[in-house]
């Protein structure tokens, strides 16, 4: 094994390939299946984006919180949600994460520590601080990760958030997917400096760039920031770059951005990227990621079928779970 993978075990690599895989195929699943017809509303696919989710969230222990944004199935893949549980929301069935009523842009898993997804940009900034403020509070050794976009890093929430994190020294990590659009806004147009991650200095914490397409360098900045927060350093700020290959949502039709651009970014494939370095490193074979892309394939059949054959919810429990 090379010097690019030092401190990484052969399975921790492999399990980090088969999420990525997993991600992409859930993701190129739900996409048929919405025209097919099979899912209504909308969704915001995150095809492109795996290795930020997968890196960051693999820095984090089982106990650690997530909070995730409206292109957040990556984010509940990587922190441990099941791809059936998942994929029968996605069909608003009553076996899905929440019984059906939060669909794609809505998911939560508390179990794994995810506390979920928000359609409002930077909605889950502010929530972040909350949360750190409990686990400091309550004297835990926990770490909250807040994952946003670009845009949301120009939402004043994000800056508020982060000032009072900085300020009472929370455990609470703010990644930035810096996916280059929020939505048809180009960064470049939003935003003046070069580096998102450079506004941390403006509040007194550590503030990185890594690539967001390498998931090992994106591990290894939010394990870092990770144990930091964990010991009482406070907050850091990581912008990780990277891409969707797809619209913002169903209904974009991209005209933005040219078709280079996004062949462009798609030869930075993430996850071609690792298994290459993966298959140079005698880490592992040809037969191996053939068999991995095979189970990945059949996990998600499998979820699909079990979400069709999931039962509606039943309209007499639709007021369950609201508070008044």
């Amino acid at each position: 094994m090379n010097d690019t993978f030092a401190g990484f075990g052969a399975g921790s690599l492999r399990e980090m390939l088969r999420q990525m895989l997993l991600i992409r195929s859930f993701e190129e699943s739900a996409e048929q299946l919405y025209f097919q017809g099979l899912i209504h509303g909308t969704m915001h696919l995150s095809i492109g984006q795996e290795g930020s989710a997968v890196g960051a969230c693999a820095a984090l222990r089982a106990e650690d919180y997530i909070l995730s944004t409206h292109r957040g199935h990556g984010h509940c893949i990587a922190k441990g949600a099941r791809a059936d549980q998942m994929m029968a929301e996605f069909f608003g069935k009553e076996t899905g994460y929440c019984r059906g009523r939060g669909g794609s842009m809505h998911m939560a898993d508390v179990g794994t520590g995810n506390l979920g997804a928000n359609g409002i940009v930077a909605g889950g900034v502010p929530m972040a601080a909350g949360v750190g403020l409990s686990i400091q509070m309550q004297q835990q050794k926990r770490v909250a990760l807040v994952f946003f976009g670009d845009g949301a890093a120009n939402e004043g929430a994000f800056h508020e958030s982060l000032n009072l994190a900085a300020i009472w020294n929370l455990p609470v990590i703010y990644f930035c997917e810096n996916n280059h659009y929020a939505m048809s806004m180009s960064i470049f147009k939003a935003s003046k400096i070069e580096n998102l991650s450079m506004r941390a200095a403006a509040y007194g914490v550590p503030g990185v760039t890594v690539d967001g397409n390498d998931v090992i360098e994106v591990y290894r900045a939010t394990q870092e920031a990770a144990e930091r927060a964990r010991h009482g350093g406070g907050p850091t700020l990581i912008e990780a770059k990277t891409y969707r290959w797809k619209g913002h949502s169903k209904s974009d039709k991209q005209r933005y951005r040219s078709k280079e651009e996004v062949k462009e970014w798609q030869e930075r494939d993430p996850i071609a990227r690792l298994a290459q370095r993966m298959l140079e490193a005698n880490v592992l074979d040809e037969e191996s990621l053939a068999r991995m892309q095979s189970q990945v394939e059949e996990e998600i059949s499998a979820a699909i079928e079990f979400a069709k054959a999931s039962p509606e919810p039943d309209p007499g429990t639709l007021l369950e779970g609201v508070y008044a």
